[in-house]
């Protein structure tokens, strides 16, 4: 009892620094506006903050649920303020991947403790983690902030280019993190073993850098899906009706999630058969590092998972935006 009156206290603590960093952040703001002469960087004092109470409350829920440990918190705090005071959109978006990805992780935990040596329970995140699967998001959110102050834009390649490619890239990078988090975590229940994604006649134990499933393909789809129909129904909800009515149909961006978390997926696996070692240990555990016993399954230690995330998540956020852009012209057509 007196460690849960502990913990509502530290929450209280917690929520209320919210009050003092929301009304710094919008002073910052307001000064800025000023001196610059642009509307761009004004806020309400009421949305600086939402977007800072925001953020503290998701990551109090995610530590105390044991999804991000001290260190994930507290940067995942950073990475969400960005995003939130660039638009809500963002936000919301980043949300259903965290909430979303710490199900996934927690789905049938004893299962997983058979596969993985250095399994955490709940996940446990910690600040590289974090910025490997939100960091490439954080810093669109500053270019966001940078080239087009605060607020939420339609996806219109015509009228609002920088807008949409910023948009689009944003979608990218948290649906290529969300769909490899799904399949990883949710992959690993095919029916049947996985194959190498370099080599698919190699059947390779469940848990393998690099192995692929027609499952975990499908799953990885799913959560991109999710990132995009989230990223739409936020789109309608925060952005003014009139700009909506004058900019193109919005609803392709749910595909376009779902086809980021397909490649996002891919990449991950194909850097991880190549440039990620997958060894055995004689128990069965799937390890990373090269030693002693451990029998070699596939890859060559040059990068490990957070860089292969990184990098997945990177290249996913240039080539989608390259994909949308005709695509969102055939849309116009109709």
């Amino acid at each position: 009892m007196e460690s849960a009156n502990c913990w509502k206290l530290r929450d209280l603590i917690c929520v209320l620094v919210s009050v003092p960093v929301s009304l710094i952040i919008w002073i910052l703001g307001k000064s800025f506006s000023t001196f610059s002469n642009t509307n761009d960087f004004s806020l309400t004092p009421l949305r600086s903050f939402l977007s800072t109470f925001f953020p503290f409350l998701f990551m109090i829920y995610g530590y105390k649920k044991r999804s991000v440990n001290r260190s994930g918190a507290i940067f995942g705090i950073i990475v969400a303020l960005l995003m939130a005071f660039a638009s809500p959109v963002y936000l919301i978006v980043l949300a259903t991947f965290f909430f979303s990805s710490s199900k996934a992780t927690k789905y049938r935990q004893d299962f997983k403790k058979k596969i993985e040596k250095d399994f955490k329970v709940g996940g446990q995140r910690n600040w590289v983690q974090v910025l490997c699967n939100g960091g490439v998001g954080g810093f669109i959110a500053i270019a966001h902030l940078l080239e087009l102050g605060v607020g939420e834009r339609p996806i219109d390649f015509v009228n609002n280019y920088n807008a949409s490619l910023l948009g689009i890239s944003f979608l990218a990078s948290i649906a290529c993190v969300t769909g490899d988090t799904w399949s990883s975590e949710l992959g690993i229940f095919s029916t049947s073993d996985p194959v190498l994604i370099t080599n698919i006649r190699r059947r390779v134990p469940k848990g393998t850098n690099g192995g692929v499933s027609k499952w975990g393909f499908f799953v990885s789809f799913l959560g991109g899906l999710l990132i995009g129909f989230s990223y739409y129904i936020s789109t309608i909800i925060f952005i003014d009706r009139d700009l909506l009515i004058d900019s193109p149909p919005q609803y392709p961006i749910i595909l376009m999630g779902g086809i980021a978390g397909l490649l996002g997926s891919a990449v991950d696996s194909f850097l991880g058969a190549t440039c990620q070692f997958s060894g055995q240990t004689p128990e069965g555990f799937i390890v990373e590092e090269i030693e002693e016993k451990v029998i070699k399954i596939s890859g060559r230690k040059i990068l490990n998972n957070h860089s292969v995330n990184l990098l997945s998540c990177i290249f996913t956020a240039i080539a989608i935006p390259v994909i949308a852009h005709p695509f969102w012209n055939f849309f116009t057509l109709f």
